[in-house]
């Protein structure tokens, strides 16, 4: 069977996250959205469908997709897929020859196809059109990602899922050095090549903690799961985090909770990071701090990119959701449910603006354009350092959303 996960008509409420990265490669856990559904429906093979100006992106990123074959199962990038009754049926379709589709008020969760038509995959957004003549069940009670706060919604229990789908808890093939203290160590992995450091506390007792391959818990630092760390990511010394999930190469110090670092970011000094998703290539300066609750403890309203407006997010904690290689100054700080696009550079004084959009240079006294050239510049330093550079995909990616989302 062919996995093929699709975008449809929703994913521009995703921006600036989903600017740079088709909305099912978005972490939302141990894992990403396209992670958790190959998991759950375990596919031979893999295909991909995204939006045209992410194609070459999608593709770099997913080197082992290829082209629709055969029997397939089309499911919707922005689906939390979880075991249950849904997926039970929906895996249970592909053992049928005819097709079927499963949708969720008016929106395609999934559809089984034994011979997709491959017009199909040339659709800019996959949805309920393709599911039409098609056999469908209604389903109701599944999680999409519909907005930016929904990507760090359940944080916690995400974790705790993800990491009991896993197997290895309760082995320590790294480093534990001596006086490092692991409580309730049978809901801890430590990954060969990794190190807890002397002083270092990882307690599992609120939740598994997963310390992968290369990844590093400095000295007298704390971790209260449930938190992922991927692989090569470090927690400074002294710092403190809880109820997270740090991607691939990303450092984080201070303290950091209820929050995403997808990969190759760094929160590497004192200050908070809460309820906050950061993308990759980030940086924050040295005692950066993000409100996550307003002073009147009411609900946070955060930017929606295509209402053009902030929206009201039925949330009490909502940070900082940054996009892409942005960064910012020593001492910044953000307002509760604060926007960053993609490729910022935010110093000064005072707080940013609430909605920061891309390729954004200043800050509370004003904003200006970001020149690619500079940017571009900074990103081949930057990434050098993680022994990364900037592909053709994605020096393409990137000029589109300057021209397209830098300010006016």
């Amino acid at each position: 069977m062919t996995l093929c996960p699709f975008e449809d008509a929703h994913v521009g409420h995703l921006a600036p996250l989903a600017l740079t990265r088709a909305a099912y490669d978005l972490r939302v856990g141990a894992w990403t959205l396209a992670e958790r559904a190959a998991h759950t429906f375990a596919p031979d093979r893999l295909a991909l469908h995204t939006r045209a100006a992410l194609a070459g992106v999608a593709a770099q990123e997913h080197p082992e997709a290829g082209p629709v074959e055969g029997g397939t199962l089309f499911v919707n990038g922005r689906w939390l897929v979880r075991p249950g009754e849904v997926t039970a049926a929906v895996d249970a379709a592909r053992q049928r020859a005819e097709a079927r589709a499963f949708v969720q008020g008016d929106t395609l969760l999934a559809l089984w196809h034994p011979s997709p038509p491959p017009e199909w995959m040339a659709a800019e957004a996959f949805g309920v059109e393709q599911a039409e003549g098609v056999p469908t069940e209604t389903v109701e009670g599944e999680t999409l990602m519909a907005h930016l706060w929904d990507l760090v919604a359940d944080l916690g229990p995400r974790i705790t899922g993800d990491l009991e789908s896993m197997s290895g808890l309760g082995e320590h093939a790294g480093t534990v050095e001596d006086g490092a203290v692991l409580a309730e160590p049978g809901q801890i992995h430590v990954a060969p090549g990794a190190v807890v450091r002397a002083g270092a506390v990882v307690s599992a007792a609120s939740g598994p903690v997963w310390i992968a391959e290369g990844a590093e818990v400095g000295e007298n630092a704390v971790v209260k799961g449930p938190v992922w760390l991927g692989p090569g990511a470090a927690v400074k010394p002294a710092g403190r985090v809880d109820e997270s999930a740090i991607g691939e190469r990303s450092k984080v110090g201070g303290e950091v909770h209820g929050s995403v670092v997808h990969s190759f970011s760094s929160k590497g000094h004192d200050g908070y990071l809460g309820n906050s998703y950061l993308g990759r290539w980030c940086n924050l300066g040295a005692d950066t701090n993000t409100s996550n609750l307003k002073n009147d403890y009411g609900e946070v309203t955060v930017w929606d990119a295509v209402a053009q407006d902030f929206l009201p997010s039925g949330r009490q904690f909502a940070g900082l959701f940054m996009g892409d290689h942005s960064k910012c100054s020593i001492n910044t700080m953000f307002n509760t449910g604060t926007v960053v696009g993609v490729f910022c550079n935010l110093f000064g004084s005072g707080f940013p603006p609430r909605h920061v959009p891309s390729f954004a240079w200043g800050g509370a006294d004003g904003l200006a354009p970001y020149r690619t050239d500079k940017a571009f510049r900074v990103a081949q330093a930057v990434m050098a350092r993680r022994d990364r550079a900037l592909s053709d995909a994605e020096r393409q990616r990137l000029a589109e959303i300057a021209r397209e989302h830098g300010p006016e």
